[in-house]
Order: structure tokens, then sequence, then C-alpha cells
């Protein structure tokens, strides 16, 4: 009997590693960052960095033969590392041109844009509990983080690209790994070289006209060092996870269970960097995970759904269909009446 191949990493063990490396490079990078740490803010550079490596981690596995290459058309791939690059380019541009509220609202606004990209792209329909619950989550994160609301022509513009690409992004994946049947790291090997060219060519032009220092002049010390490759380290296991889980599950689903990092920054923020956390905060906390569990049940219930088998009338009224089983009962019964008449003799 074929037995079905059982994957090495379970969905819950995709997901735990996409949010602890997430969160774990949220954490670094804010040291790596801020003013009372390395003051290292070239963020956009920094993002070429981390495809570097994860190229690197991709040439030495596809040549020690432990992924295996897989053919996918080049222009695909540099169509999707445009639009990648697009994303993490208008997201900073978005971070630095609007306020932190506004930039949190554009961030929630991500989940009705990929539910709705995917209804036109896949034609893919959502129940009302799974509408309810990413409504509870939206509500319950944006209760968390949404502060002051100030908003501008060219920040709004920034902001609605950065939601686009980033969305137009994670369907991207799925498809294409359903599209070429290629996994998850094998995708990653073969797009992450394109957007490292890219970033490392343009991001530092970016990164200067964002905070009008250069990286060249920039003085590394042991401790920033340690700190980039820490994080370049994280990028490829968030990397990875993010490609794993949008291959497994759908994009709505990684961007609601995706506001979970969101909850573990606030919490690690207040525990390690002494951040405030409020009753707002807290009660925004326990909705979002309240609406987070609602929204895994809601899913699980309508694949339930799905896979059960629709007995409709017409599956036993066909006509060749009921005239075969006329001659089986009609069988059936001369069948019987000649061993009642051979018992009888």
């Amino acid at each position: 009997m074929n037995q079905e191949k059982k994957p090495v990493v379970s969905d819950v063990g995709a997901w735990a590693m996409n949010v602890v490396s997430s969160v774990g490079i949220i954490m670094v990078n804010k040291e790596l960052m801020s003013s009372n740490g390395y003051a290292f803010c070239f963020a956009t550079t920094l993002t070429g960095f981390h495809f570097a490596v994860t190229a690197l981690v991709g040439w030495i596995s596809s040549a020690t033969g432990y992924s295996v290459s897989k053919h996918v058309p080049f222009w695909e791939l540099l169509w999707f590392s445009i639009v990648a690059n697009a994303s993490i380019t208008s997201m900073n541009l978005s971070l630095m041109l609007n306020s932190v509220g506004f930039y949190q609202i554009s961030k929630l606004s991500m989940i009705p844009v990929v539910c709705l990209m995917e209804w036109i792209l896949n034609s893919k329909r959502y129940s009302s509990k799974v509408i309810a619950a990413v409504i509870v989550v939206a509500f319950g994160v944006g209760i968390c983080t949404v502060t002051d609301v100030e908003i501008n022509v060219k920040g709004f513009l920034c902001a609605c690209v950065a939601v686009f690409c980033t969305s137009l992004q994670q369907i991207t994946i799925g498809s294409f790994q359903k599209k070429y049947n290629i996994g998850s790291f094998e995708l990653l090997s073969k797009t992450a070289p394109i957007q490292a060219a890219s970033l490392l060519v343009f991001g530092p032009f970016l990164d200067y006209y964002l905070n009008g220092r250069s990286i060249i002049s920039y003085i590394y010390s042991l401790g920033a060092v340690i700190f980039v490759v820490l994080s370049c380290s994280l990028a490829v296991v968030c990397n990875m996870s993010q490609y794993l889980c949008i291959g497994r599950f759908s994009a709505t689903s990684f961007q609601v269970l995706g506001h979970m990092k969101t909850v573990c920054v606030l919490v690690l923020g207040w525990i390690l960097f002494d951040s405030a956390l409020t009753f707002k905060n807290i009660m925004g906390m326990m909705l979002a995970v309240l609406g987070m569990v609602i929204y895994s049940w809601a899913v699980e219930a309508d694949k339930k759904v799905t896979k059960m088998p629709v007995f409709r009338s017409s599956d036993v009224s066909d006509g060749d269909d009921v005239k075969l089983l006329k001659q089986k009962v009609s069988k059936g019964l001369a069948d019987s009446d000649l061993e009642n008449s051979q018992m009888k003799s």
C-alpha cells in the first residue's frame, strides 16, 4: 500500500519556526538599529545582506545534494523579485513618511486586501465564521498598536504600494509552489540571489535618502558585526519558514496568524526594553488571541464541510444505473427461486 510521505516539519512546527524567528529578528534588529544600540540604520541594505546569506545557504544546499533544483522560468522569478523588493522598499518608506498609527493600520489592511485578491485571482470564497474571526483579529491588533493617526499624500501612496505588493507577493509564493510543484526552500533559493543583487545595488542609495547617512562611513564594532551576523542567520530561518507556511496554509491564514508575532513583540518589548504595557494593550492582545483561536476553528470547520460527500438524488436516478439495479434485483430473485425449488425437490 502506498503511504503518504510525512512532511519533515509539521504544520505547528513550521508556524512556531516562523513566529520565533520573526520575533527574534525584530528584537535583534531593534538593538542593532536603535540609537541606544549600534545605530546601524540601513534597513534596506541589511535586507540585502539577509537575502545574500539566504542565497548562499541555498547554493550550498543544492551543491551538496540536500535540495533538488526544479525549473522555474527566469522571467517569473524576476517578476516576483521585483514585487518582493517593491514590498520591502515601500514598507520602509511608509514607516518613514507615516505615523506609527497609520503604519499599523496599513499593515492591518493587508488581511482584507489578501482576501479580496485571493477571491479575484483564485476564486476563493470565505464563510461568515472566517470573516467574523478576521474582523475580531484586526480589531484586537488595532486596539493594541494604533495610537496616533496622521496621513499625508506621499505616505498614503507608499502605504498603498506596500499593501498591494506584500499581498501579491504572499499569494504568488503559494501559487508558484503549486504551479511548478516546487518546495518552499527551493523556491526561496531561486529568488534570493535576484533579490540580494538588486537590494545590495540600490539599497545603500535608498538608505541614504531615508536617513541621510552612508553605509560606507559607518564604523563597525565587534558587537555590530555579531548582531549583523545574528540578524542574517535569523533571516534565513525566517524566510524559509515564511515560504514554508504560505505553501502549507493560505496567504490569508498567514496574515491572520501572523499577528501573533505582533502580540509577542509587544510582550517581549515590555519585558526586555521596558516598553509601556497599558490596560488597552492587554485587552487588545486578549481580543486578538481570541480571534486567532476562532479563526483556526472556523478554517478547520470549513475543511470538514468541504470534505463531506454530498449525495444528490440525481446520483441514483440515472437511466443506466436504474436499469442495472433492476437487472441485479431480478437476477437475485431468480436465483433465490431456483435455490428454493432445489431444496423442495
